[in-house]
């Protein structure tokens, strides 16, 4: 303490935090309660990525890189991931020959010889 603060008679300021008796925990305000938005982003990924390597049954090393390349971004969670370009293109190529076909009134091994040849991309797709 500085001597000019013994001769007044005031003890220095203590704070706030240092008052409270040892095992009383100090009342978090609103804004400590509730996690950032990147923080929220964070935590729904270890939600999505957990549940993932759950419904994969997944254990031990398996579980650990699955996780590790799930929470990094470079492996799709289960919710909503969106098909490869590869993916998609097949499916459009089904829906497109599948529509013809129905067009054509295509109907047991005539169809499935025209979906054959369809899909294996040989033009059969035209109407």
């Amino acid at each position: 303490m500085p001597p000019a603060a013994l001769a007044q008679g005031t003890a220095p300021a203590v704070p706030p935090s240092t008052t409270a008796p040892a095992g009383a925990a100090a009342p978090a305000s609103p804004a400590a309660r509730q996690p950032s938005a990147a923080q929220a982003a964070q935590q729904e990924r270890m939600r999505s990525c957990n549940a993932t390597a759950t419904s994969r049954h997944l254990t031990a090393d398996a579980r650990r890189s699955f996780m590790s390349e799930c929470l990094a971004g470079r492996t799709p969670a289960a919710s909503g991931h969106e098909p490869s370009a590869a993916q998609a293109a097949q499916q459009e190529r089904m829906r497109s020959c599948n529509t013809t076909a129905t067009s054509r009134q295509l109907a047991g091994t005539a169809r499935r010889s025209f979906m054959t040849e369809c899909l294996a991309g040989h033009g059969a797709s035209t109407d």
